[in-house]
C-alpha cells in the first residue's frame, strides 16, 4: 500500500483522508494519530482496566505495549463504543499483541500469507472454515483499530478490506479445486494453482470490485464459466459440478459458525437472477447482456474485477462485454433510465429530508449512494467514447470526469472530501455491533456516544460536520447533468416529420450504420402516416414515437440494418394493431433488442412470427432468456391448457385439445429458438430443449387418445401400450424443423381376444386403431397448422409391417430378423409415454438386443455398405449440407452406432441415445481413444451448432451468397470464429477429420 509523506497532528477530532497518510512505522502503536472520545466514566475504561490485568499474567508483551498512553486512549474509545471491537480485542491477547506491535501493513502481509499456508493444507471443509474465519476476525480488529487510529487513511481501509475478501474468495475456490481434483473429479494443469485454466471465475462486483469495501459489508459476486476449458473427467454434467463448487463457496464464507463468518456473500447480480444457476456459462452471460442487459448492469459491470479462480478468464469476459458496458454512442435510452432513476432513487426506500438522528448514510439525501451515482451515470454515458473514464473506484472516476470537462474542479473536491468522511463514518455505524447498517443512531444517548466514538466531542459538534457534508453532496447531486458537455458535436436527435428528408437525420442514419437512411425514413413517415392497421390509431402512433429512437438504433446495431428494418415494417404490416406490442416495447425495452435480433439475423424467426401473431405473447414472457425449460413445467401447462379445452369446447373437445397442443408446441419451440438466436443456450441444450417439448405433448396427446379409446371400444384386459421414440427425438437431438420417428408397442394377456366395451375390436385392432389416432392427433392440420410430421418406417418390417407390434413380435424381431441398420436406428430408442411397467420390459428388451454379441466383421460391412448406398443416392460436395456430406452427421452417427454395436456386449456403459454422450461414453470406458474422442466430440458440437441455427432461420437450403449478413454472423459466432471465411475453412477441417475418423475406426 503506498502511502504519502504526509505529517499528521495528533487529534481526537474525524479527520478525512486528506493528512491521513503517516510516514509508515515500526508499529501501529507508534503511529496512533487520534482516538474516539471515550466517557471517563465510561464502559471502555472498565474494559480496559479487565484487558491490562489479564495481560498483566497471561501476556507479556501486550503489558508493554498497554502502558504506551495512545493505546490506552484508543482501546478505551473502541471499547467504549464497540461490543464488537471489545470481543475481538479479548479473544486472543497474543494477536492483539501483535496488531499493535506490528506494521498494520505487514500484519496484513503476514496474515494473508498464514492464510495461503493454511488453506493449502486444509484436509476438509470443516478445517477450511475454520482458517478463514480466524483470518477474517484478525484483519477486522486490524482494520478496525488502523481506522480508528487515523493509522490508515479511509481509502485505505477499504482497499485492505477489498484484498482481505480477494484473499478468503481465492483461497477458497483453490481449496475447492484442489478438494475436487483429490477426487478424481478435476484434472488441473497445476496441482498447487488447480483453479488455474479452469475456466471457472468469480467477479467481484459494487465495493468490492472497486476496492471500497466497507467494515461489515457483504460481498456481491457473480460467478461463470468457459465451457471450452473444462476439465471434468467422465462424463458428469459441467455446469452441475460448478454449481456445487459454487454452493460450497458460499458455505465457506457465508456459514456461521463457532468461529463466526467470512462475508455475507450475494450472488444476485448474476443474469436474470431468479431463473439461472449460481454458476453461468460464459456462452449464455453474453447471450443475455447482449439481448436483454439493463442499464442498472452496465452500471454494476462498471466495478466488475475477477477475484478468483481462472483470472486471464475472467480478463476475458470483461473484456468482451465492454461493447455492452461502455456504449459507443450515446444512449438515449440509458440518460432517459438515468432521469428516472434520478427521480426515483429517493422515492425509494422512502428516504426523507436531511436529518442527523437516523439518517442512512448511504441512501439518504447527500449520502453515499448519490456520489456514487453522480459519478457512475456520467461514466456510463461518456465511457464508450473517453476510455479513460473506464474506472472502477468512485474517487478515480471523479478525478477522470474532472479531466474530462464533466465535472468542475470544485465539485469534485467536495464530493472527494463528502465520499471520505461519509465513508469513514459509515465504518464507525458499522463498528458497533458488526452490523451491514448505514443508519446515524436515533436514541439521543446513542446518538451521543456515536459522535464521540467518531472522534467529536458531542452530539452538537458532529451535527454540524454531518449536515454541512449532506447538504453540499445533494446540492451537487440536484445539478447533475445541467452543465455536461455534448458527445456529439451537433447533439442532434432523429427527425422523420415533413415530406422531405431531414439532413441531419440521413447523416445520423448513416453513422447509426444504415446504408440507405432515405428507405429508412420513408418507412418511418409509413408508420407515422398510419399505412398499415397496426398504425392507424393515434394512440398506436403516440406509442410508436415513444420507442422508435431505441428501435431505430437497436435495429442499426445489427449486422445489416437495412434489411432488419424492412422485415421489422413487414412484421407490423401484418398486426391488426399496435397499440399493444408499442406499450410492451416502451415497458420492457429489452424486447427492442430481441426483435432487432429476429428481424435481423433471422428472416425465418421473422416470418413465423408476423404469421402467428400468437407467439408475440410468447415472446414477451420473461423466461425466453433465462430458467430451464423442464419436463414438468410443460406437463403443467399442457395439463392445464388441456383441461380447459375439455370445460370450454362445445360437443366433442377433441378438436379443441388438438389445437391448443399446436399451440403450446408453436410458442415452446419459437422461445427455444429465440435463446438460440440470443447464444443463451448452446446446441445441445436445444436439442434436448426440443425434444423435452416434442416427448411431453405426444405423451399428452397419446393420454387423450387411449382415454377416447376407451370411452368407444374399453380396454383390452391386461392391456397397455407404450410410445418408443427413435431418431432425433430419441437421441435429444431435435432441430426447429425435425420431424418425429415413432414406434408403438403393446402388450395384453394372452387369452384376451378383444376389448371389453361397447365396440369391441380385437386386441391387434384395437392398437392399430389406437397408432393411427396417435399419428393424427400429432401430424393432422388444425386451424393451428400441423405438431409434427411422423414417420413410422422405423418399426419392425418398416412400411410393410403393422403401425403396432405387440411385445412378443418386437423382441422376436430384433432378435431374428432385423437388419444391422435397424439395430443401429435402435441405439436411439427410448420409452417417451405410456404404461411405465410395460415401458421398463421394453427398455429392457432393447438394451438385450443392444447387448447381444455380435461378429465386428459383419457390422463393419453393413454399416460401410449401407453409407455407400446412402452416398450413391444423396451424394453431395456442398460443406453446408451438414448431415449428408462425407464428415457430416451421417458418418458421425454412423461412427457412434458402430462403436455401440460391437463394443456394447462388453461395455454396456456406452449405450446412450445422444451422440456426444455416447461417445463421451465410450473414451471413459477406454473404447475410443482421447485424440479420436476429442476429434469426434468438437465436430459433433460444431456440426450441431451450425445446424440449429440453419434449422431454426431457414426454411430451405443454405446458400452462403445469398444469406443475410445477420445470419452468417450468426453462424460465425455459433462455429466460434472471427469470419465466415474462417468459419468455412474450421468446417471443411472438420468434415475432413471426421471423414478419414469413419475410413479409420469402421476399417
Amino acid at each position: 500500500m503506498q502511502r504519502r509523506n504526509t505529517k499528521v497532528t495528533p487529534s481526537p477530532v474525524l479527520r478525512h483522508n486528506e493528512g491521513m497518510d503517516q510516514i509508515v512505522s515500526p508499529s501501529l502503536a507508534a503511529q496512533i494519530a487520534e482516538w474516539p472520545q471515550s466517557s471517563p466514566a465510561g464502559i471502555g475504561a472498565e474494559r480496559f482496566n479487565a484487558l491490562k490485568a489479564e495481560a498483566e499474567s497471561s501476556c507479556p508483551p501486550l503489558r508493554a505495549l498497554l502502558s504506551n498512553p495512545k493505546v490506552e486512549n484508543l482501546l478505551k474509545g473502541a471499547f467504549d463504543g464497540s461490543p464488537y471491537l471489545t470481543a475481538l480485542a479479548n479473544r486472543d491477547l497474543a494477536r492483539l499483541a501483535r496488531i499493535l506491535g506490528e506494521a498494520p501493513e505487514a500484519r496484513f502481509r503476514k496474515a494473508t500469507e498464514d492464510l495461503t499456508s493454511g488453506m493449502r493444507a486444509a484436509p476438509d471443509l470443516v478445517t477450511a472454515k475454520r482458517v478463514l474465519r480466524i483470518y477474517k476476525s484478525e484483519i477486522a480488529l486490524l482494520t478496525g483499530l488502523a481506522d480508528l487510529a487515523g493509522v490508515w487513511p479511509v481509502m485505505t481501509v477499504t482497499r485492505t478490506l477489498s484484498e482481505c475478501a480477494d484473499a478468503a474468495t481465492a483461497t477458497a475456490v483453490r481449496f475447492l479445486f484442489r478438494i475436487a481434483s483429490a477426487r478424481g473429479i478435476w484434472q488441473p494443469l497445476d496441482s498447487e494453482e488447480p483453479e488455474r485454466e479452469s475456466g471457472y471465475f468469480v467477479l467481484a462486483m459494487g465495493k468490492h470490485g472497486a476496492f471500497e469495501l466497507n467494515y461489515s459489508s457483504d460481498i456481491d459476486l457473480t460467478i461463470f464459466f468457459d465451457r471450452d476449458k473444462s476439465r471434468l473427467i467422465g462424463d458428469g454434467d459441467l455446469q452441475s459440478f460448478f454449481v456445487r463448487l459454487t454452493r460450497d463457496l458460499v458455505l465457506l464464507l457465508d456459514e456461521r459458525t463457532a468461529d463466526g463468518y467470512v462475508f455475507r456473500t450475494d450472488l444476485r447480480l448474476r443474469p436474470d437472477a431468479g431463473a439461472t444457476q449460481i454458476a453461468l456459462s460464459t456462452a449464455a452471460a453474453h447471450g443475455y447482456y447482449e439481448t436483454v442487459g439493463q442499464n442498472w448492469e452496465r452500471s454494476a459491470m462498471i466495478k466488475a474485477r475477477p477475484v478468483a479462480g481462472d483470472l486471464e478468464a475472467g480478463e476475458t469476459f470483461l473484456a468482451e462485454l465492454a461493447p455492452f458496458i461502455w456504449r459507443k454512442y450515446l444512449d438515449f435510452a440509458a440518460i432517459a433510465d438515468i432521469h428516472a432513476m434520478k427521480r426515483q432513487i429517493h422515492a425509494h426506500k422512502e428516504i426523507g429530508a436531511i436529518a442527523v438522528a437516523g439518517q442512512n448514510l448511504k441512501l439518504g439525501r447527500g449520502g453515499i449512494r448519490e456520489i456514487e451515482f453522480f459519478a457512475q451515470t456520467q461514466q456510463l454515458i461518456a465511457g464508450g467514447r473517453q476510455p479513460d473514464l473506464r474506472v472502477r473506484a468512485t474517487l478515480d472516476a471523479l478525478v477522470a470526469l474532472e479531466r474530462r470537462g464533466w465535472v468542475k474542479a470544485d465539485v469534485r473536491a467536495d464530493l472527494d472530501h463528502a465520499y471520505r468522511f461519509l465513508r469513514r463514518l459509515e465504518h464507525r455505524v458499522q463498528m458497533i455491533a458488526d452490523e451491514q447498517t448505514h443508519e446515524v443512531p436515533s436514541n439521543p444517548v446513542a446518538l451521543d456516544a456515536f459522535a464521540r466514538f467518531s472522534g467529536y466531542a458531542g452530539t452538537p459538534d458532529f451535527s454540524r460536520a454531518l449536515l454541512a457534508t449532506l447538504e453540499t453532496v445533494e446540492k451537487h447531486y440536484d445539478g447533475l447533468f445541467e452543465e455536461a458537455p455534448q458527445l456529439t458535436p451537433s447533439g442532434s436527435s432523429l427527425v422523420f416529420a415533413g415530406a422531405e428528408d431531414d439532413p441531419r437525420t440521413v447523416e445520423e442514419l448513416k453513422r447509426l450504420g444504415y446504408s440507405q437512411p432515405s428507405q429508412v425514413l420513408a418507412i418511418v413517415r409509413g408508420w407515422h402516416h398510419g399505412r398499415t392497421p397496426a398504425v392507424r390509431s393515434p394512440r398506436a402512433r403516440e406509442r410508436l414515437t415513444e420507442v422508435q429512437p431505441l428501435l431505430i438504433e437497436a435495429l442499426a446495431d445489427t449486422v445489416d440494418p437495412d434489411a432488419a428494418i424492412a422485415s421489422f415494417d413487414r412484421f407490423i404490416a401484418e398486426l391488426p394493431s399496435g397499440v399493444q406490442l408499442f406499450s410492451l416495447l416502451k415497458a420492457q425495452p429489452r424486447l427492442i433488442r430481441l426483435f432487432a435480433d429476429i428481424m435481423g439475423s433471422a428472416p425465418r424467426l421473422a416470418r413465423i412470427l408476423s404469421r402467428r401473431r400468437r407467439l408475440l405473447d410468447a415472446v414477451l414472457d420473461p423466461q425466453v432468456h433465462g430458467g430451464d425449460l423442464n419436463g414438468a413445467a410443460i406437463d403443467e401447462l399442457v395439463m392445464k391448457a388441456f383441461r380447459s379445452a375439455r370445460a370450454t369446447a362445445v360437443g366433442d373437445p377433441m378438436q379443441e385439445i388438438l389445437d391448443t397442443a399446436r399451440r403450446i408446441g408453436s410458442e415452446q419451440e419459437f422461445l427455444v429458438g429465440v435463446r438460440i438466436l440470443a447464444g443463451s443456450i448452446s446446441a445441445t441444450e436445444a436439442g434436448a430443449a426440443y425434444a423435452t417439448i416434442a416427448e411431453r405433448l405426444i405423451a399428452a396427446l397419446f393420454a387423450e387418445v387411449t382415454r377416447e379409446m376407451e370411452e368407444d371400444h374399453g380396454r383390452v384386459p391386461g392391456g397397455a401400450a407404450v410410445v418408443v421414440a427413435m431418431g432425433k427425438l430419441g437421441g435429444r437431438e431435435m432441430t426447429a424443423a425435425s420431424d418425429v420417428d415413432l414406434i408403438l408397442i403393446y402388450d395384453f394377456d394372452t387369452d384376451a381376444e378383444q376389448s371389453d366395451g361397447a365396440k369391441p375390436l380385437y386386441a391387434s385392432h384395437y392398437y392399430t386403431r389406437l397408432t393411427q389416432r396417435l399419428i393424427t392427433a400429432i401430424s393432422a392440420r388444425t386451424a393451428e397448422g400441423a405438431l409434427y410430421d411422423v414417420d413410422m418406417r422405423l418399426r419392425p418390417s418398416g412400411q410393410q409391417g403393422p403401425v403396432a407390434t405387440r411385445l412378443s413380435s418386437f423382441t422376436n424381431y430384433q432378435a431374428n430378423e432385423a437388419w444391422t441398420w435397424e439395430h443401429m436406428a435402435l441405439t436411439r430408442a427410448r420409452v417417451i409415454a405410456g404404461c411405465r411397467e410395460l415401458g421398463a420390459r421394453v427398455e429392457a428388451e432393447i438394451r438385450k438386443v443392444l447387448t447381444a454379441q455380435r461378429d465386428p466383421v459383419k457390422i463393419t460391412a453393413d454399416i460401410r455398405d449401407m453409407r455407400e448406398r446412402i452416398e450413391a443416392e444423396k451424394a453431395t460436395t456442398d460443406i453446408w449440407d451438414l448431415k449428408q456430406v462425407r464428415g457430416g452427421l451421417v458418418d458421425l452417427e454412423f461412427i457412434t452406432q458402430h462403436i455401440q454395436l460391437v463394443h456394447a456386449p462388453d461395455h454396456p456403459g456406452i449405450l446412450s441415445q445422444t451422440t456426444l454422450v455416447a461417445l463421451a461414453a465410450a473414451a471413459a470406458e477406454g473404447v475410443i481413444n482421447e485424440a479420436d474422442y476429442r476429434l469426434l466430440s468438437e465436430a459433433g458440437e460444431l456440426l450441431h451448432d451450425l445446424t440449429q441455427v440453419l434449422r431454426l432461420t431457414l426454411e430451405g437450403r443454405f446458400e452462403p451468397a445469398e444469406a443475410p449478413e445477420g445470419l452468417k454472423a450468426l453462424l460465425i459466432r455459433s462455429g466460434g470464429t472471427a469470419s465466415f471465411q474462417d468459419l468455412e475453412t474450421k468446417l471443411e477441417q472438420t468434415l475432413g477429420g471426421v471423414h478419414a475418423a469413419f475410413n479409420r475406426l469402421i476399417a
